[in-house]
């Protein structure tokens, strides 16, 4: 079993668990679960993206923990998650380990607010035909994340012929080639890579840390899902309160995705743009997903079922305004454009 990544001190220390279980998938996988915040409050799931693990989310953990209840899992060959066998790199292998925690952690009659970010966002949409996942999900959040033509529509790599460019972020997804250790240089990469230009160099430093620990086995696994992933079909079959979130400077998963989202779900609770944010947005501004979060949470509560009548009538923007949740997203936005001086000093 992997150790998490040493990481700086501060926010970006994973807190320690209230409670560490291993919930087994439906193909035998393994997958480490943990549990923070009293037991008996609002329940909130989150699900890292590729190459992360439950690390990636502990400055959002700090912030929910105290009157939230939140679960949130290693992927499967991240983190403490053993790798799969032969054939367990799959979004469907996604979705069960999704539903065997959701079995594990969240008794049947309550609800949870699920979020996700990039692949752990895909993971929420693979399983959105799990019965599982309407019965005890009242609504999602959906971070940086797109279903199809990836590597089309990637920006990472300037090149004028979409078919080149595809080729050329298909090869760079399916590399097993060794990240080798934390330096100026790949720091630099990550940054450009994965973050808006002005994110600030701890920020960076926790997410070089993150990624560089996870098996480059496992990387290229998963890399090769998401060069071929193909999930429009499923969006139609998110039907809780769903919220989009999206960095404006994202090159993975430029902001063209996140409004096809949020055109295609049934109930769709607004977007929320980040300006000058990249592709880990609960990394570089964990307040405004929180604050996203925290408004899905006051909206729709975890313990009661969520108004049919609302899940057949998909919210306008102009709707969502008047709901806590645009109210939290709108708060969101405004942190996001504050002077760059002053988050720095926050952080």
């Amino acid at each position: 079993m992997r150790r998490a990544p040493s990481l700086p001190s501060g926010s970006y220390v994973p807190p320690v668990p209230e409670r560490e279980l291993t919930v087994v998938s439906a193909d035998g996988s393994r997958i480490h679960t943990e549990l923070h915040g009293p037991e008996g409050a609002p329940a909130v799931v989150l699900a890292h993206g590729w190459v992360c693990s439950t690390a990636f989310w502990a400055p959002v953990v700090r912030a929910l923990s105290a009157d939230h209840r939140v679960i949130l899992y290693d992927q499967r060959g991240h983190g403490r998650s053993p790798a799969p066998g032969p054939g367990g790199y799959s979004t469907e292998a996604l979705a069960d380990d999704l539903a065997a925690v959701l079995e594990a952690v969240i008794p049947p009659g309550r609800r949870a607010v699920l979020a996700g970010h990039s692949m752990g966002a895909m993971t929420l949409i693979a399983a959105a035909d799990r019965p599982v996942l309407r019965e005890r999900a009242a609504a999602a959040v959906l971070c940086s994340t797109g279903v199809s033509r990836l590597m089309e529509r990637s920006r990472v790599v300037s090149l004028r012929s979409p078919r080149a460019r595809a080729r050329v972020h298909r090869l760079l997804l399916g590399s097993r080639a060794p990240l080798g250790p934390v330096t100026s240089v790949s720091k630099r990469l990550v940054r450009y890579v994965t973050m808006g230009p002005g994110t600030d160099p701890a920020t960076v430093e926790v997410a070089a840390r993150i990624l560089h620990t996870c098996p480059r086995v496992v990387r290229a696994g998963w890399g090769r899902v998401l060069a071929a992933l193909e999930l429009d079909a499923r969006v139609g079959q998110l039907t809780m309160p769903t919220a989009v979130i999206v960095g404006t400077a994202d090159r993975l998963t430029p902001t063209e995705h996140a409004h096809a989202l949020a055109a295609a779900l049934p109930h769709c609770t607004g977007l929320t743009e980040l300006p000058g944010l990249g592709h880990m947005t609960p990394l570089e501004d964990p307040e405004a997903v929180t604050g996203v979060i925290r408004g899905l949470v006051q909206e729709y509560g975890t313990s009661r079922e969520t108004d049919p009548s609302q899940e057949s009538h998909p919210t306008t923007a102009t709707e969502a305004g008047h709901t806590a949740v645009a109210t939290a997203a709108a708060t969101a936005v405004e942190a996001a454009v504050e002077p760059k001086e002053a988050k720095e000093q926050t952080a």
